[in-house]
């Protein structure tokens, strides 16, 4: 699976909320890092779980998103969020692949930007 196709999915997975769809991004023993040093969320159920508890609402967001790297075993992505509410977000993710397309290990860090909500 392509980076691109990955981003698309994982966009859909945010906009609908759908735990199969969430849980097709990801490998069954895949670490999800919600900050570089925060313990992270481990296997697909445990990230299906947090994700469902913390998740943001259909048409809450805006996502733009650029490939910084992009090999069939790492993506890096820069992007940018933007809520409904007016809180903006510069956001770096690093997304690394096993052999199958599914993410293996996702660590992501997100930083408002000046002048947000």
């Amino acid at each position: 699976m392509s980076l691109a196709t990955w981003m698309d999915a994982y966009r859909r997975a945010w906009e609908s909320n759908d735990p199969e769809e969430i849980s097709g991004l990801f490998a069954d023993d895949a670490l999800y890092y919600t900050a570089p040093s925060a313990e992270p969320w481990r296997g697909r159920d445990e990230i299906v779980a947090h994700w469902l508890a913390d998740r943001d609402e259909p048409g809450d967001t805006t996502f733009q998103w650029s490939t910084l790297v992009d090999t069939p075993e790492l993506g890096v992505i820069t992007a940018r969020t933007v809520y409904r509410t007016g809180d903006d977000y510069d956001n770096l993710w690093v997304i690394r692949f096993d052999g199958a397309g599914t993410c293996s290990e996702f660590t992501e860090w997100f930083m408002r930007r000046e002048g947000s909500a």
